[in-house]
């Protein structure tokens, strides 16, 4: 069976300590740890040993997790009417059902011909808004 080990940062975040005390216990010797490469590792073992309590393991509800995209696309060589054009298909997209949670932002820097579009939200919408942005600077 794998061994369960924590980060400095991790047991640190755990017992509400800065990470240079979680270090300093470890060089002292008063917390077991094994180095990998530069860094200490604790198991679960030495720390509940460390603080003589069990650790609890935390079950993560990975239904109530939320992943989110953002996105800047550069598209250079446009002239004001195709940054118009993107940004009335990008603004389109935006009023469709399935553009829940879905944000964009269009800059146009017209010294420099050049259209960015900042997008954010969830990865469906924002790989479907990033298809049509693709596709109509293509254009």
């Amino acid at each position: 069976m794998a061994q369960e080990l924590y980060s400095v940062e991790q047991v640190a975040n755990r017992l509400g300590l800065h990470v240079r005390t979680i270090r300093n216990y470890v060089r002292d010797g008063r917390l077991k740890a094994v180095r990998i490469g530069k860094q200490y590792r604790i198991s679960r073992e030495d720390l509940e040993e460390f603080t003589g309590a069990p650790t609890a393991v935390v079950d993560v509800d990975r239904s109530a997790r939320h992943v989110e995209a953002s996105s800047i696309v550069h598209i250079d060589a446009v002239d004001r009417a195709t940054a118009d054009r993107i940004t009335t298909h990008i603004l389109g997209a935006l009023n469709q059902p399935e553009a829940v949670n879905l944000k964009a932002e269009t800059i146009y820097d017209e010294d420099r011909a050049v259209l960015k579009v900042i997008v954010l939200g969830n990865l469906p919408a924002t790989a479907d808004l990033l298809r049509l942005i693709n596709l109509m600077a293509d254009q």
